[in-house]
């Protein structure tokens, strides 16, 4: 599938303490024709000089832009990676640019181009108008909550597009930073997965092969798989527990961390969003509830892989479809309106504490230092040892 970073380019990426002179993009001519390199100042109209600020992560700052490109009009997202960020190297940089142009799917964000001039290093995306699912969650925007179908819907395009990451192309692609946040909606609420920069290149795909790939701790608390935490390895089912805490985001409209609150023995039916009581028919809540369970298991090898996540919600839905289709509910509209037709007597729930049983594993949080909170941003020293520099020793929660 095209060209594939170097070697070399891996192992700066695997081991980015090591000290490496940073390659000149410019002399990498298998970008021309598949992303755009953009000049400071193309980026400084862009933005109306840094004006149209979106917000700022643990590495870079995000700015709504506008472009024309092949006389199309193109509003972007820009990342401005920030000059004095000690923790993602230059080569993530470089990585990002080298594997992430090369990636086309219905379901990812599409990558637009780059800017690399002076001290500045820029990545500019498509923009999407719906913004993070998060925000539809968790009532931060206007309107009617989804439905359960279109949310259904949403967890499917979500699954396709990490399955791709998983097993479409030749070298296996792990997120490792895969929760609603990053999980954008489009004008038709089609999901597209972002925040690919830190992204995990493995080894080349087999069949039945999971790849482990050594790894400094990074990405979000309540989404990270406590199996990669204590041994520093992560691999495509790390990212099928994430999704997995995004699949019960999605159910109870609750973040991650929100599920800490319920370890009392609250049962996970109690918690469901009230919107979706008797909207979800009971076979296909069933079935959700299994997959997500299954998703967020102890150990990677009980763990289900994103192609099986994928197929299972597809059931689900269909499930949901014949169920409605029984009962002569209307389905075409994306926002439908409350019908609380189904009951659920008979059915059991397994209590909160069970399923989020990491949340109550001291061995985990000792691993780490107290934190430090700035914009949106935590960063946990990592008490374990390891042959990696200290800056490097840490685990860091990135919003963007």
């Amino acid at each position: 599938m095209g060209f594939l970073p170097s070697e070399t380019q891996v192992s700066r990426f695997f081991f980015p303490w090591k000290k490496t002179k940073p390659k000149k993009l410019q002399n990498w001519p298998f970008t021309e024709g598949k992303c755009i390199r953009f000049s400071l100042n193309e980026i400084r109209t862009a933005t109306n000089d840094f004006n149209l600020r979106l917000g700022s992560g643990a590495f870079c700052d995000v700015y709504k832009g506008h472009i024309i490109t092949d006389g199309t009009d193109m509003d972007v997202v820009i990342k401005c990676l920030k000059k004095d960020n000690q923790i993602q190297p230059e080569s993530a940089f470089e990585t990002e640019i080298l594997l992430f142009c090369q990636l086309r799917h219905p379901n990812l964000v599409s990558f637009i181009g780059f800017c690399e001039e002076g001290d500045d290093r820029m990545l500019v995306y498509e923009f999407l108008d719906n913004g993070p699912l998060s925000n539809h969650l968790f009532g931060k925007t206007a309107g009617d909550p989804l439905s359960w179908k279109k949310r259904l819907d949403i967890c499917i395009g979500a699954a396709r597009g990490v399955h791709y990451l998983h097993t479409g192309i030749k070298h296996a692609i792990i997120h490792r930073d895969l929760k609603s946040f990053n999980i954008l909606l489009d004008k038709d609420l089609v999901p597209k997965l972002s925040a690919l920069g830190l992204s995990k290149l493995g080894g080349t795909n087999v069949k039945n092969k999971l790849d482990k790939a050594p790894s400094r701790k990074t990405g979000t608390l309540g989404y990270a798989d406590p199996e990669y935490l204590e041994s520093g390895n992560v691999t495509q089912k790390s990212d099928v527990f994430a999704f997995g805490v995004v699949l019960f985001e999605v159910l109870c409209v609750r973040s991650s961390a929100k599920f800490k609150e319920c370890m009392d023995g609250t049962s996970l039916f109690d918690i469901i969003d009230p919107y979706l009581k008797g909207e979800i028919a009971p076979d296909c809540l069933r079935k959700f509830v299994d997959i997500a369970e299954r998703c967020v298991r102890r150990t990677g090898a009980q763990r289900p892989t994103m192609g099986e996540v994928e197929v299972e919600l597809e059931d689900a839905l269909e499930l949901q479809e014949k169920s409605d289709s029984s009962k002569n509910l209307e389905t075409s509209t994306s926002i439908a309106p409350a019908h609380h037709n189904y009951t659920y007597d008979g059915m059991t729930f397994r209590t909160i504490k069970d399923i989020f049983f990491w949340f109550a594993e001291d061995s985990l949080s000792n691993n780490f230092t107290t934190c430090l909170s700035e914009n949106n941003t935590t960063v946990f020293s990592d008490k374990s040892t390891t042959n990696m520099k200290k800056k490097n020793d840490t685990f860091v929660v990135n919003s963007y």
